[in-house]
């Protein structure tokens, strides 16, 4: 490798591609062409960025499996900037695999990050866990290292273990600074305050409270019966029922948990459950029927008490009622969770994250745009959403995945 290319490389490792690109900008040879991609990427020019890596990783000989598959690993990563979900995540596996046979650890370390961190973003939490538990951190660079850290802060996060998040968001600060990459450290920052930010409501009694995130990890080992309207489901210890498939069922509950512990009248459940303006007696049949399924559902959790103006949510272990609501609750709000990370979003990225129809996130996005709380770029295939981030909304508890069972 000649003198240009190594002072190259040495600028973008210290996140300077400017000084990068004035060594470099000129030569068509392959090592070249790849330090011109990573330099563009670094520069915000992505699609130029995927051009010089394609073209790299072309020009590279049959021989230069190792560098044809850094391409690949630094392709990954633009993707996952751009939030390209479809970009084929196999590909990296195997770009993986060439650089842990042929004992390259850092460049293959920094694939797992990928690879760990796109799976975090589309829910895949245990999954996330544990290609991140294979990867060894210590020959990392300190720029990547605080990448690992970050993806590790982000499982903890997304698993409400707020002490484990703490400590790794901490070793990330400290590998942010030893990198010494402005931008590194802005984003290590902007996760951090994840941690100090109100992340949901608590509802009880009649009375609201805001919750940090340790606070919610606190409320889910009190053994309340909690109702969590962030992820529509029913918790208490290590018992969780999921009702986010079945809404009506979760309305009733909601409504019942709010109520605690007095009852709620049929008429308020219909029209809580059925968006019923007046209730006859075919909605008042139907309700009967919800009321049976959503007692079946709860199983042991609680029962479901009727009484002469309607029924009442009686835990049968938990002496305490909580509703956890997000502190912001309208139409599309997981969307809008997605959209608050400030990057831009294709429409098939956020449907593959939320795990919903291309056309479901279509509408939801027209009507957000009209709205006027999204904004577009770009047309038919190339068009990106996005939003700036929403103050105080819960973006944490609504991005895709389960929450901990316990």
């Amino acid at each position: 490798m000649d003198s240009l290319i190594t002072a190259a490389a040495l600028s973008l490792a210290a996140g300077d591609p400017l000084h990068a690109l004035k060594r470099i900008a000129l030569r068509d040879d392959a090592p070249a062409l790849a330090l011109r991609g990573v330099a563009m990427a670094q520069l915000g020019d992505l699609d130029r960025a995927k051009d010089l890596l394609k073209r790299a990783a072309k020009t590279f000989g049959p021989r230069d499996s190792v560098a044809r598959a850094r391409c690949v690993v630094a392709e990954a990563e633009i993707a996952l900037v751009s939030r390209d979900l479809t970009w084929p995540a196999k590909t990296l596996d195997a770009a993986r695999a060439v650089l842990e046979r042929r004992g390259d650890r850092i460049n293959a370390a920094q694939a797992g990050c990928l690879a760990a961190r796109r799976l975090l973003l589309i829910g895949r939490i245990e999954e996330a866990g544990r290609v991140l538990s294979e990867i060894d951190p210590a020959p990392l660079s300190p720029a990547s290292r605080a990448g690992y850290e970050l993806a590790a802060a982000g499982i903890a996060i997304r698993r409400l273990h707020t002490e484990t998040a703490r400590a790794a968001l901490a070793r990330a600060v400290r590998a942010a600074q030893a990198a010494g990459i402005e931008a590194l450290e802005a984003e290590v920052q902007s996760v951090s305050l994840l941690m100090t930010q109100p992340a949901a409501r608590a509802i009880a009694r009649g009375e609201e409270h805001i919750l940090r995130l340790e606070e919610v990890e606190a409320l889910f080992g009190s053994g309340a019966f909690v109702v969590d309207a962030c992820r529509n489901v029913v918790r208490n210890a290590a018992t969780t029922v999921s009702l986010a498939t079945r809404p009506v069922l979760f309305a009733l509950a909601r409504a019942l948990a709010e109520a605690w512990p007095g009852d709620v009248t049929r008429d308020v459940l219909v029209r809580r459950a059925f968006r019923a303006k007046h209730a006859d007696e075919s909605h008042r049949a139907r309700l009967r029927v919800e009321i049976g399924r959503l007692r079946s559902e709860l199983g042991t959790l609680a029962d479901l008490n009727a009484t002469e103006q309607g029924f009442a949510l009686v835990p049968r272990k938990a002496s305490e009622v909580v509703v956890l609501a997000p502190n912001a609750e309208e139409q599309h709000a997981a969307v809008l969770a997605l959209l608050a990370d400030g990057e831009s979003w294709s429409s098939s990225a956020l449907a593959i994250a939320l795990g919903v129809s291309p056309r479901s996130v279509q509408r939801a996005l027209e009507q957000l745009s009209n709205a006027g709380k999204v904004q577009f770029f770009g047309q038919a295939r190339a068009r990106r959403w996005m939003t700036p981030p929403v103050p105080g909304f819960p973006t944490t508890l609504l991005l895709p995945g389960p929450l901990p069972s316990g």
